[in-house]
C-alpha cells in the first residue's frame, strides 16, 4: 500500500519528507530512556496480549512508510524494536534485518513492475550494502558495550544522512 501511494509522489517532494523523518527518528533516537520503561518481555503465550499490539502498530507503521519511501526500512525498524518490544539496540538492529529484506522485496517487486529500477544501481548498491554490512556489524558489537554509544552514533548517522538529503531535495 506504501509503495502504492509513494510512486504518485514527485521524486524530489518524497526524498524531502524522507529526509525529514530521518532526522525527526534520529532525534527521538538520541533521547535518553526513561528508568520507568519496562525492560524486554519476549513473545510468548502469557504475552502475547500485551506484546503483540505493540509490534502489529510499528510494524504496520514501518512497513507503509518503508513501501511509501521505497526503502528497506532499517532506520524505522530499530526504533519500532526497541519501543514495541523493548529489545536492546544491538538485538533491534539484527533482528531488523529480517524485516528490512522482508520490506526491501515487496517494495522492489512492486517498483520493479512498474519498471522503476535500474539494475546496474542495483548491484552496485546491493554490494557495497554486503561490504558496509561486514564491516558496520563489527563496528556495532564494540559500540554496543559502552552506554549509549551504539544509540548515539546511530541517530548522528541517520540525522546525518536525513540533513544530506533534505538539502540535495532542495538543490536538486
Amino acid at each position: 500500500m506504501g509503495s502504492t501511494i509513494g510512486k504518485s509522489f514527485d521524486g524530489q517532494w518524497l526524498l524531502f519528507l524522507f529526509g525529514l523523518l530521518m532526522i525527526v527518528i534520529a532525534l527521538l533516537m538520541l533521547r535518553e530512556p526513561h528508568d520507568q520503561i519496562k525492560k524486554f518481555v519476549p513473545l510468548t503465550k502469557d504475552s502475547m496480549t500485551a506484546v503483540a499490539p505493540r509490534l502489529a502498530v510499528f510494524g504496520s507503521g514501518a512497513g507503509l512508510l518503508a513501501g511509501f519511501f521505497g526503502i528497506g526500512g532499517g532506520f524505522l525498524v530499530v526504533p519500532g524494536l526497541v519501543a514495541g518490544a523493548r529489545l536492546p539496540l544491538l538485538a533491534a538492529i539484527g533482528s531488523s534485518l529480517v524485516s528490512v529484506f522482508a520490506f526491501g522485496l515487496t517494495t522492489a517487486a512492486s517498483y520493479a513492475l512498474s519498471g522503476l529500477i535500474d539494475w546496474r544501481l542495483v548491484v552496485m548498491f546491493v554490494s557495497g550494502g554486503i561490504a558496509g554490512s561486514f564491516f558496520g556489524g563489527r563496528i556495532a558489537v564494540r559500540l554496543a558495550k559502552q552506554k549509549r554509544a551504539l544509540s548515539v552514533v546511530f541517530a548522528v548517522t541517520v540525522a546525518g544522512v536525513g540533513v544530506y538529503v533534505v538539502v540535495r531535495s532542495l538543490v536538486g
